[in-house]
């Protein structure tokens, strides 16, 4: 059997894991492959002292392995955008495949990287990039490529996840990302996951493959979850709903959504029991239904799973000399829809809004008044005991689906109103159906 020879670049938590893994169950994954599997090269900017790399060649430079003769695969582990782009197009014009956990290079740059890929006849191979260890991309790719995906929606970044499943023990959002920090579920500066970046990376990704159409990203609406109090959770419950910080593409005749933010989920339904750090995704097929992939979307070992998936699928061609299997992002290139991706006003959801209202009579009349103006239908509406400073009350209101412009209107006009302070809470909600 031809030996398929792999170049690690980067040495860190997935690269790290994917040297082991790949080490530690080398002959069951050349069975599955039909080919033996050797690390020829690693680069990174250090060595680890915990791994023990034997006779493998190892540099400090990553372009080495790029320009390595005895390179047949390189596995993109450094991460970040420019650098990262640099390297694999350096090894697409060199002829080598290439397999990336990087989200964030393929949602910004992959348009550019698939289409120097198709000219050189080479694969580009990003399964690891989203949720980790769960294998959603072969899934939407392969499994229900039958199917015309109406929407896909999901738990895509641990971190918040974690967060958002501690505030509903009453704990503040400083306090809790703190913990995460310091528990190596956040980074030091935790902007990309708690303001939804890394998620908008990943649901980018999900969008194309699942639709059809080209990465986006830069059209993605995105919204943290820094400003939900526990005071939200806890009546989001009362309600019936938990609160998750979710990636939501869906399909709409003139275009498509594609949004992160927090959003408010049945608590009966299969996602609003994900907790912790755990990633789960949503996929919505004409044919086959709803369906969910569950799992840890992160880590050494979990990711470094999905990493060995690509390099096997990317092995077997490179032994039996054959074309790819599976297009990029699923669909040949002349394919691809031209769908747009839809303004956020003209998106349609639930919402949950939560009003500070001074206690005086008439106060529900007026917000009941400016909904109707606005042609908002109230689901259930809720008038706490006044907790708060100078007699104000909370109003908790849950609406039936409408237009994000509807919305948007009316709180502005809800804002205007004299019995009004502070801005209006509003979260998304979403039921799934």
């Amino acid at each position: 059997m031809k030996e398929v020879r792999v170049g690690i670049c980067g040495l860190g938590t997935v690269g790290g894991g994917t040297y082991n893994v790949l080490m530690r169950n080398a002959e069951m994954i050349a069975g599955r492959a039909g080919s033996p599997i050797r690390i020829s090269r690693i680069a990174s900017r250090r060595r680890r002292d915990d791994i023990d790399l034997g006779e493998i060649p190892f540099s400090t430079d990553v372009f080495d392995v790029v320009n390595d003769p005895d390179v047949d695969i390189v596995v993109e582990l450094i991460g970040g955008y420019e650098v990262a782009r640099e390297l694999v197009l350096a090894a697409i014009e060199n002829g080598k495949h290439v397999v990336t956990a990087n989200k964030a290079l393929i949602a910004v740059h992959g348009n550019e990287i698939f289409e120097a890929a198709a000219e050189r006849g080479v694969i580009v191979a990003f399964e690891a990039g989203v949720a980790g260890g769960i294998p959603v991309i072969k899934a939407i790719r392969e499994g229900m490529s039958a199917n015309r995906i109406d929407w896909i929606a999901g738990i895509i970044n641990g971190t918040g996840n974690y967060i958002l499943t501690e505030m509903r023990a009453g704990r503040e959002f400083d306090e809790v990302l703190k913990e995460a920090q310091a528990l190596g579920y956040a980074e030091a500066d935790p902007t990309f996951d708690v303001e939804g970046i890394d998620a908008a990376h990943k649901l980018t990704i999900l969008a194309s493959t699942g639709f059809g159409v080209p990465l986006q990203f830069e059209r993605a609406y995105t919204e943290g979850i820094s400003e939900i109090t526990p005071y939200d959770i806890t009546h989001a419950e009362l309600l019936g709903y938990r609160i998750k910080h979710l990636g939501i593409a869906r399909r709409r005749e003139t275009g498509i959504e594609l949004r992160v933010h927090p959003t408010l989920v049945p608590r009966s339904h299969l996602i609003a029991q994900v907790d912790g750090v755990l990633n789960a995704v949503l996929v919505d097929g004409d044919a086959v239904g709803q369906t969910m992939y569950y799992g840890p979307g992160a880590g050494d070992e979990a990711t470094a799973s999905a990493v060995i998936a690509d390099i096997v699928d990317v092995a077997r061609t490179v032994a039996h000399q054959s074309l790819q299997r599976v297009p990029y992002l699923g669909f040949e290139p002349s394919s691809l829809d031209s769908l747009k991706v839809l303004d956020m006003e003209d998106i349609q959801s639930a919402y949950y809004l939560r009003i500070e209202a001074l206690d005086r009579p008439g106060v529900l009349a007026k917000i009941a008044s400016v909904m109707s103006e606005h042609g908002i239908n109230i689901e259930s509406i809720m008038q706490k005991e006044s907790e708060l400073e100078d007699g104000r009350i909370p109003v908790i209101i849950l609406t039936h689906t409408v237009q994000e412009r509807q919305i948007n209107r009316a709180i502005e006009d809800l804002e205007a109103l004299a019995e009004i302070e502070d801005k209006v809470v509003r979260i998304r909600a979403e039921n799934f159906s």
